[in-house]
């Protein structure tokens, strides 16, 4: 049995579709999970509850977590590290594998490129969250108490990613002839990573017994864009002009008062402020390389 912990999300749905490659069982696990294949098991959790999420992975070779919950420092704070050290726990009482996605935050800002070697630096509240959340299962893997991988991707994009602030600001409000809106400077290059690719290598990485006890980048198209070039290449596709409007971290602030989600941004607007170029070298190098920007722009607006 593989499961899925956080079925539904971005990362969930296209590693699901990847698994039959190396599995008949097929455990989806969220508060409301919906079947991608055929004979996928679906189980319903509080993703909270630890007692549910031990259920859930009892009989399980490999877990992936892939959990997504709502983006706001109070609930990251409160349920993040409760999740991991849950899941910690599930996964060593049933001598389960364990495949955590996780992000980029508690590499901080960094000048360069950023790799599985780049050191904790975090700079905001939710990158000192996601380090201590990457720190527990780092720790586990060090005592050699379980086997665990951590795949880590850039910023998203592509078809039905929903949540996504690159689809929603710029490939949405392209499509209805808006201007499109980019956070931070529009002349900063700014990695992103194809959803269908990091749904793919994370499903291959968990059925690789040589990669656990590892960090790995999934695979992201290293020539990186500004964001200037992403919008001219959604807006050629769409056929309308690339209109945009740049807002700098005091627009952000101030737009906040009355768009609540938005509050949430100016802590993290260092990573659209700089450069943020993501290696994915050594993933590519081993297994297959990444969708480029212009098909898996395509491909985004095909859907």
């Amino acid at each position: 049995m593989q499961t899925i912990l956080g079925a539904g999300g971005a990362i969930g749905v296209d590693l699901a579709r990847t698994l039959p490659q190396f599995t008949d069982r097929i455990r989806l696990v969220s508060r409301n999970p919906k079947p991608v294949n055929e004979n996928d098991e679906l189980f319903p959790i509080n993703i909270l509850n630890y007692a549910e999420i031990e259920k859930a992975v009892s009989g399980s070779e490999i877990v992936y977590l892939v959990v997504g919950i709502n983006y706001t420092i109070r609930e990251w704070k409160q349920h993040w590290v409760n999740i991991m050290k849950h899941t910690i726990d599930a996964c060593l009482k049933h001598n389960s594998k364990l495949v955590f996605f996780d992000n980029v935050y508690s590499y901080g800002l960094v000048k360069g490129w950023m790799t599985e070697e780049t050191p904790f630096n975090p700079c905001s509240v939710k990158g000192e969250i996601r380090a201590e959340v990457a720190t527990l299962l780092l720790n586990e893997m060090k005592r050699g108490s379980m086997q665990a991988i951590i795949a880590r991707g850039a910023d998203f994009y592509g078809p039905h990613n929903t949540k996504s602030a690159l689809m929603i600001t710029v490939f949405d409000r392209l499509k209805k002839k808006q201007a499109a809106q980019w956070m931070g400077d529009v002349n900063a290059k700014h990695s992103f990573t194809y959803t269908p690719d990091a749904g793919k290598a994370t499903a291959i990485l968990g059925n690789t017994p040589d990669a656990y006890n590892q960090t790995w980048h999934v695979p992201t198209d290293m020539n990186v864009l500004t964001g200037k070039q992403i919008i001219e290449k959604v807006a050629a596709i769409y056929g309308v002009k690339p209109k945009y409007m740049a807002m700098p971290r005091w627009m952000v602030k101030a737009s906040g008062i009355f768009i609540p989600i938005l509050r949430e941004f100016p802590e993290m607007m260092y990573q659209n402020e700089h450069d943020y170029l993501f290696s994915s070298t050594k993933f590519q190098n081993r297994f297959f390389k990444a969708t480029p920007y212009d098909e898996g722009i395509r491909l985004a607006i095909a859907g």
